[in-house]
């Protein structure tokens, strides 16, 4: 008597939420892309089943098609971000790459020297002028 073992379901929520994982994209940045709630993006993720026309916007929230996602393995994954990278096409990275409270410190620095510099001139004017005013008398 044979037993046939039903194929594992696709869950196409989770290969949804690991691409978006993998691209460094975060569940309320594809909600503003789509319009709705980050909830209703992170149901999606959690359905097994996702029906076509919500994962092509959900494919193109993440900048890639839909094959790779349906299609999911960590191969095709890199693939279609390398490819999607060499056309130029809109996948942005939304992770910020530097911390902003260092660059605006190292700005306050700079301004701090400028400012210096800047003073420092104009004392070295004031000087020259009183020097030419005290040799005119």
């Amino acid at each position: 008597m044979e037993h046939k073992t039903k194929p594992q379901a696709k869950h196409m929520g989770r290969k949804i939420g690991r691409m978006r994982e993998m691209l460094g994209i975060k569940q309320d940045v594809v909600a503003d892309k789509l319009g709705i709630s980050q909830q209703t993006v992170s149901k999606i993720e959690q359905s097994e089943n996702v029906d076509e026309a919500m994962l092509e916007k959900m494919a193109n929230a993440l900048g890639v098609n839909s094959d790779a996602i349906k299609s999911f393995s960590e191969e095709a994954v890199f693939n279609q971000i390398h490819n999607t990278l060499n056309d130029n096409s809109s996948l942005v990275n939304y992770q910020c790459t530097f911390n902003p409270f260092e660059k605006w410190a190292e700005a306050m620095e700079e301004n701090k020297k400028l400012y210096e510099e800047l003073l420092k001139s104009e004392r070295e004017k004031v000087a020259m002028l009183q020097k030419f005013l005290e040799e005119r008398k």
